[in-house]
């Protein structure tokens, strides 16, 4: 018999005890609450009926998620499970430049996703060489501005730059993962092209270090990224430039002579005949692509049909020069803009939900300026690397807007020693490219015959490479 004292005690354990259990039930319930939520926000945005899309066995979804409680902005993303595997395979987010043009209009509908627009017909073509074969695949318009991405403050689009869409593009993903909570524990990597050569490292780089001091619920497993004709180093970027267009025979002997006397890449100011002569050099580009140099360009109405993106700056941190890079179909940018107006297939993608007043572009037209461009992100890239991230950077070896000899210039300039020289790497026998790999995790691969848009052209051998990169296996040395 337990005496007075030893009843009382008793009873305060036996107290706590369904105290501590009703809190656990609670905090079950809520986490049961919440999962649910999660499932209807993500069935919310899965799409169902997709114009001219054929049957597929995995499964998208599209919509929006908000970028902070405290502003006004959304942005847009487009996600497609891997075909097979969806549990095991890596999340990779895809990125496309400008600044200022979308990733969906290029990256998903153009270049890698499983949808193709490639005529002005209504059915998408079905893309056997889709990067959702070895990955699950996210892309994102950024910044606010971009495709359908939105935001209800009008100063926000005078307001952009590097920063700004580094910290809204990690403030998306912290959101998507909230309503893709599933995907937390998947390796992650960030892919990218063009001036992407300054979101990709931004972006990383930022969530690195806020893994540093995150809840273990907001750590995103990065492991790793990889750029394609990516703007990284504005100096050597720019000689590379005219040296490729020598190199290539597009410029005389007399100009690239010229503009390297006339010319300072290095304060990147010029003298009133380095304008001249850079004028000129653009004019040799004026009835040739630019980002794929050995393709047709696009005839309308007897016109050559271009605008310009991609870092494409000399001599003026905030003078844009637009073209809209092109592929083995040159008019392809204009079936892309025709279809994503057309208001059965935002319905189906869940966008443009608040009736944006301008109609959807490929690249912006409502950005009013790019506050901030960093002049190189080499030490982002050293960083990482020491940071134990697998870092790829490839290059489409007819692209004359951010070259091959631009991308060799720059990583020279990083000064690491080489672990394996330069040699041919291969696919179904041929060869594909040339490789370097650099110790500490950096490998440099050009595709031989692919212009700025690499998957564009050689799909195949770009989802031979996308592949590699993320098994972190080295590129075949030969045939066989």
């Amino acid at each position: 018999m337990m005496k007075g004292s030893e009843i009382w005690i008793f009873r305060y354990l036996v107290c706590g005890l369904l105290v501590l259990s009703m809190v656990g039930v609670v905090a079950v319930q809520s986490e049961g609450e919440n999962a649910g939520e999660d499932l209807q926000q993500q069935e919310a945005d899965r799409v169902k009926g997709l114009p001219g899309q054929a049957p597929v066995n995995f499964r998208h979804f599209a919509g929006y998620v908000n970028v902070r409680p405290q502003d006004e902005k959304a942005l847009f993303y487009w996600f497609f499970e891997a075909e097979e595997g969806v549990a095991e395979k890596p999340l990779v987010l895809w990125l496309n430049g400008g600044p200022g043009c979308s990733s969906v209009a290029y990256g998903a509908a153009q270049e890698l996703g499983p949808f193709l627009i490639r005529n002005n017909q209504s059915d998408l073509v079905l893309n056997k060489f889709s990067w959702n074969k070895v990955a699950n695949l996210l892309f994102v318009e950024a910044p606010v501005g971009v495709g359908f991405s939105y935001t209800n403050k009008t100063e926000d689009l005078e307001a952009l730059g590097d920063g700004v869409t580094a910290k809204d593009s990690y403030a998306f993903l912290l959101g998507w993962f909230k309503k893709f909570p599933s995907f937390k524990s998947h390796e992650f990597y960030i892919a990218g092209e063009s001036y992407a050569g300054h979101y990709v490292p931004q972006l990383a780089e930022l969530i690195y270090e806020s893994n540093k001091i995150a809840s273990k619920d907001s750590v995103i497993n990065l492991k790793g990224f990889m750029i394609g004709n990516a703007v990284i180093n504005d100096e050597t970027d720019q000689i590379g430039f005219i040296e490729f267009a020598w190199s290539h025979a597009i410029i005389s002997d007399q100009l690239y002579h010229n503009i390297l006397k006339e010319c300072d890449f290095k304060s990147n100011k010029g003298s009133s005949l380095c304008n001249t002569y850079i004028r000129s050099f653009f004019q040799a580009y004026s009835d040739i692509d630019i980002y794929s140099i050995y393709t047709p360009v696009c005839l309308r109405s007897g016109e050559i049909t271009r605008k310009l993106v991609a870092g494409a700056r000399l001599f003026g941190k905030n003078e844009l020069w637009y073209k809209i890079p092109l592929g083995y179909d040159p008019c392809t940018e204009v079936y892309t803009e025709t279809y994503f107006n057309r208001l059965d297939v935002q319905w189906a993608l869940h966008a443009n939900v608040t009736k944006l007043s301008y109609p959807y572009t490929t690249c912006s037209n409502v950005i009013g300026k790019w506050n901030d461009s960093a002049d190189t992100v080499l030490p982002i890239i050293k960083k990482l690397l020491g940071a134990g991230l697998r870092i790829w950077i490839y290059s489409g070896d007819t692209d004359g807007r951010v070259p091959v000899t631009s991308t060799k210039n720059s990583l020279n300039e990083l000064r690491i020693p080489i672990k394996e020289a330069w040699r041919a790497w291969f696919h179904r026998r041929q060869v594909a490219g040339w490789v370097v790999t650099y110790e500490g995790g950096l490998t440099f691969a050009t595709v031989r015959g692919a212009g700025h848009q690499v998957p564009v052209l050689k799909p195949d051998q770009a989802l031979f490479l996308f592949s590699n990169f993320l098994s972190a296996k080295t590129l075949p040395p030969s045939r066989f």
